[in-house]
């Protein structure tokens, strides 16, 4: 937002003048984790006149959001095609009312003076609110609403992030937690895959794979899904398993760049030449594609 010399800007949820520490603090955020997600391309700020980043409030609500999906382990390139579609569907300036975006059952809304309406579909699973703060900025409420989550799927939530805060200090106190998350809320994404990584990571792999079955037999859709269960079975030896679920990983996800890689090695290892070039091709242009 360009000022006049000497015109003095003050931030306020409608203003694009958001620096990366009022950012910061509003989100909850490390300076690291927030250059990350820009790093990523996930939002790209105004630079001021002393080339400093200016954040505007869509940038705000975007970046929280990339931050949800990035702890729930989705693939950065379905981040950037959620994203894009978000951003179309945020207004210019925070409302009156606030704003919320949270899941509700397999969508993802975003609830402006009560009228919900789509932003993306998929197994998005985050929740915030943006609301007027009292010195005029904004604040970030986290919680889900009871009226969009019934109390065993807001148990399952509370497991899956007790099991995220003990993974450092009590892996197997975590991984119990992951458990009880998937008894309570069977399609809850995130829960599989921490608990498939933690037994993968422990070379426990085989029980991983299982885990990651029991997903799919759930009904449960999604590319990093399939991929991570493409891992384990390589490294339970099962090659030809892993490329069917590598292949299943990008009919979900033509663009899952990871998924091309792997699967273009395995087909070269056994001897596909022509099947690898074409996922080696795929895996460099959509590489091309995100340095853009």
């Amino acid at each position: 937002m360009p000022t006049e010399p000497g015109t003095q800007v003050t931030s306020s949820p409608t203003t694009a003048v958001w620096s990366m520490r009022r950012v910061q603090d509003t989100l909850g955020l490390s300076r690291h984790t927030l250059t990350g997600l820009i790093a990523h391309e996930f939002v790209r700020p105004e630079r001021g006149p002393r080339n400093e980043m200016r954040f505007s409030f869509q940038d705000l609500v975007l970046l929280r959001t990339a931050f949800e999906l990035r702890r729930a382990r989705v693939p950065p390139r379905t981040i950037l095609q959620a994203l894009t579609n978000l951003r179309d569907d945020l207004p210019s300036e925070l409302p009156l009312t606030g704003l919320r975006i949270t899941a509700a059952g397999a969508h993802v809304v975003v609830r402006d003076a009560g009228l919900p309406r789509d932003a993306v579909t998929g197994q998005l699973l985050m929740d915030f609110e943006m609301v007027a703060a009292d010195d005029g900025g904004m604040a970030v409420l986290s919680g889900r609403s009871d009226a969009l989550v019934d109390p065993g799927a807001q148990a399952a939530r509370m497991h899956l992030e007790h099991g995220d805060a003990l993974e450092a200090e009590d892996r197997h106190a975590a991984m119990q937690a992951y458990r009880q998350a998937i008894a309570l809320d069977a399609s809850l994404l995130p829960a599989y895959v921490s608990l498939g990584a933690m037994l993968c990571e422990d070379g426990a792999c085989a029980d991983a794979a299982a885990v990651f079955e029991q997903a799919l037999s759930n009904g449960v859709a999604d590319a990093y899904l399939h991929f991570n269960h493409a891992i384990a079975l390589e490294d339970t030896g099962q090659p030809t398993a892993a490329m069917e679920s590598y292949q299943a990983a990008l009919l979900l996800d033509p663009q899952f760049a990871d998924a091309h890689f792997n699967l273009a090695r395995l087909l070269q290892e056994a001897g596909n030449v022509q099947g690898a070039l074409r996922h080696w091709s795929a895996y460099r242009r959509i590489q091309r594609d995100l340095e853009r």
